[in-house]
């Protein structure tokens, strides 16, 4: 019998339902026994309260279900929802996920990797922003967004596409000057595609475009400072913009309307990554879409895959445009 007030232990199990310790564990890891034994110990737990020590069983078993995700925060809404979808892909196949929020630094991000393969992770799936992150070759890792060599496969949307598809947006919804906004990280990286595919865009639909592109520490005032330069007589010079993220193209809205641009009328704004209001409402802005589900579904699948040299290094998923009362769609086009 167990002794008042300790944590009930298997053998404690075992002597409340008069049976070997072997019973139990059977019992506890879902192989057969008879009936009659697996009610008598099904019973002696409800009783005493045990609680299984799945995270000892999985060292024991050398997988503890778990997988460690790396992400710069959960304050941005594209970040946020790539979470709530990893989260529910574990969930699907019973594994357990321990979040590492790293707020963008690049230190904070090996110290994490490293705890988490001290912690007997199943495997890491990783957003990260460091380029010398040392990874043991026996954990498996999956990047989002950032190549990190051969053996390390790569999720990403087709931002290349998104980009192009942009700039073809605006042409055919009558734009003739755009320009190209973009702040982020000078690290290499696919939403860096961006770029090249709005310029690819543009040049196959004859559009005007200029393109101003923040780094790092450089102050988000420029862009207004940018777009004053290009007022002439209370007009915008540019009759579409294609912001690299619906974050920034929401700033550059509101810099617009204090510079007393109307928008869709004056000026068209896409942006990229299919934001919604309150993570299910209606899109932020007209914006190409991530398909942040199918993403996190790829990842898992990637990184619980048992043939290791099967994976491929870089997966690409496709992109989609939709409306969200920032272009001029009329009402036959929406549908």
């Amino acid at each position: 019998m167990k002794k008042n007030n300790s944590v009930p232990t298997m053998k404690d199990v075992a002597a409340e339902a008069g049976v070997a310790l072997g019973t139990v564990s059977k019992v506890v890891n879902g192989l057969p026994v008879g009936d009659s034994y697996r009610i008598r110990v099904e019973d002696a737990i409800k009783k005493l309260n045990y609680q299984v020590n799945s995270y000892a069983q999985g060292l024991k078993a050398d997988k503890t279900h778990t997988i460690a995700l790396l992400i710069p925060n959960t304050v941005q809404p594209f970040y946020a929802s790539l979470v709530y979808h990893i989260n529910l892909s574990l969930l699907k196949r019973k594994y357990r996920m321990l979040l590492c929020s790293t707020d963008y630094d690049t230190s904070l991000e090996q110290e994490y990797i490293t705890m988490a393969q001290q912690n007997k992770v199943d495997g890491i799936i990783g957003l990260t922003y460091n380029p010398n992150l040392i990874i043991e070759e026996s954990t498996p890792f999956v990047a989002i967004d950032r190549s990190m060599g051969p053996k390390i496969p790569c999720v990403a949307s087709d931002n290349f596409a998104g980009g192009q598809l942009a700039a073809e947006k605006l042409a055919d919804l009558g734009c003739k000057n755009v320009a190209f906004l973009r702040t982020g990280s000078s690290l290499t990286n696919e939403p860096n595609k961006r770029k090249a595919g709005f310029e690819n865009g543009c040049l196959s639909r004859s559009l005007k475009y200029e393109m101003k592109i923040l780094n790092d520490g450089e102050p988000f005032e420029e862009f207004e400072k940018f777009l004053m330069e290009h007022i002439y007589n209370g007009k915008l010079s540019f009759d579409g913009i294609f912001c690299v993220t619906d974050s920034l193209a929401f700033s550059i809205i509101q810099i617009l309307q204090k510079l007393g641009q109307k928008i869709p009328e004056d000026v068209q704004i896409i942006g990229f990554d299919g934001v919604r209001h309150f993570g299910n409402k209606n899109y932020v802005c007209s914006t190409i879409v991530q398909p942040v589900s199918e993403m996190a579904e790829m990842c898992v699948e990637l990184l619980l895959q048992e043939n290791m040299p099967t994976r491929p290094p870089l997966v690409c998923l496709p992109v989609t445009y939709a409306y969200g009362g920032t272009t001029s769609e009329t009402a036959g086009a929406l549908t």
